[in-house]
């Protein structure tokens, strides 16, 4: 498990391609592998990784398999990307983010960026499948970073979140452009309330479903509405 608080900004210092499988070296900052072993799991950009190699003192090494490749980010890496990396949270640590698995859900595209004075406003563009598992102040992590969503618009099929200098020092979101491709994980907690009252929904309603679908619509609403997590256990 992590916590969704990037503990630094790791870079890509080799690659070795192998029949089905990518071999990462990730350069680490001073100190960030201070105890770490064969077989412990670090964040990258919001991906689990399992450590496979110690080079030394401060490289890594990890093996992705072509699953991940596909269905995240880590494809698109070259020597010298940088990542958000985040260790794997021991007993008893704080939460100052919110409990992330490191399993992507999808990739997403950072559509626009806006620079109010001392804010950085990432609009992300999201596949009409997932936006129903988000929700305005509710918890979103982006390349292994825990976010608070500040506007969503389903019907448009977007997120927008604020970044305050801190978080744009400390992740690689800064370098980030229109059109870039991020690693989202949804709060566990908010898909299965929502996949819950869906399945209640189908299951009571049965042939009648479409019908209410059609008379949300036209009322200007939605199911996925309907199913909106109350707000006690959004962020």
């Amino acid at each position: 498990m992590f916590t969704g608080i990037v503990q630094g900004v790791a870079r890509v210092a080799t690659i070795n391609d192998r029949p089905g499988l990518r071999t990462f070296t990730l350069a680490f900052p001073a100190g960030f592998c201070a105890g770490l072993e064969i077989g412990a799991s670090v964040a990258c950009d919001g991906v689990c990784l399992t450590v496979t190699h110690l080079v030394d003192a401060d490289h890594a090494e990890f093996d992705v398999m072509q699953q991940s490749l596909a269905l995240t980010t880590l494809a698109g890496l070259a020597v010298g990307s940088c990542l958000n990396v985040e260790r794997a949270a021991r007993d008893g640590a704080e939460i100052g983010g919110h409990p992330l698995s490191g399993h992507v859900d999808f990739t997403a595209v950072l559509a626009g960026i806006r620079r109010p004075e001392n804010n950085h406003v990432m609009r992300i563009q999201v596949p009409e499948r997932w936006m129903r598992y988000i929700f305005a102040k509710g918890y979103i992590a982006i390349n292994g970073a825990s976010l608070t969503v500040a506007e969503a618009d389903r019907k448009a099929g977007w997120f927008e979140v604020w970044l305050i200098p801190e978080t744009l020092r400390a992740t690689t979101f800064a370098e980030k452009g229109e059109g870039a491709t991020l690693n989202i994980e949804i709060e566990r907690q908010t898909q299965v309330f929502v996949d819950t009252v869906r399945d209640a929904l189908d299951e009571r309603l049965g042939p009648l479903l479409p019908a209410l679908e059609k008379l949300l619509a036209s009322q200007g609403a939605s199911l996925d509405a309907l199913s909106e997590p109350p707000k006690s256990i959004q962020a």
